[in-house]
């Protein structure tokens, strides 16, 4: 499990780089045409939205994996849990995680995606399919469940401990 976890670590942290910089790339051009040419990229300007969109979904489920994320501890200090307390109360949250992920991220954001392609919406300047755009929320979805699934298995792990 954790040489697969390793694999979609690098992954992730590979797209977030590429797609950061081809973003700066994007801004940067964007500026540079705008005010030195005095004819801004209308292309670069869209494409800057896509990306951003991707880096920040993808960034999510990397965090996520890196337990970085956002974490309202405020329960767990209120309740001065034990850690016996605490894995439960951290099996709470993974198991309601994952119902998010599963209804909202992946179901909902597939059924975005067919509704999108099926209408044919394209993205007015660059042309591509818009549900291109919205598949980085189930594909970073799939990956948010792959670790919250994994979170879930450590819970249980230190249940037995």
């Amino acid at each position: 499990m954790n040489r697969f976890i390793n694999i979609i670590n690098r992954i992730l942290s590979s797209m977030c780089v590429v797609l950061c910089s081809v973003l700066v790339i994007c801004i940067v051009w964007q500026v540079c045409s705008r005010y030195v040419l005095n004819t801004p990229s209308t292309y670069t300007d869209e494409m800057a939205r896509f990306l951003f969109i991707w880096v920040g979904l993808i960034g999510a489920a990397y965090a996520l994996g890196q337990k970085k994320h956002l974490a309202i501890d405020l329960l767990a200090t209120k309740l001065e849990a034990s850690p016996s307390k605490q894995n439960v109360l951290n099996l709470c949250i993974n198991i309601v995680g994952v119902v998010f992920t599963l209804s909202i991220m992946c179901y909902g954001g597939m059924r975005l995606v067919q509704d999108t392609i099926a209408n044919g919406q394209i993205s007015p300047v660059i042309g591509i399919q818009m549900g291109i755009v919205y598949l980085a929320i189930p594909i970073s979805g799939i990956f948010m469940l792959i670790y919250l699934v994994r979170d879930i298995l450590e819970n249980f792990k230190q249940f037995s401990h």
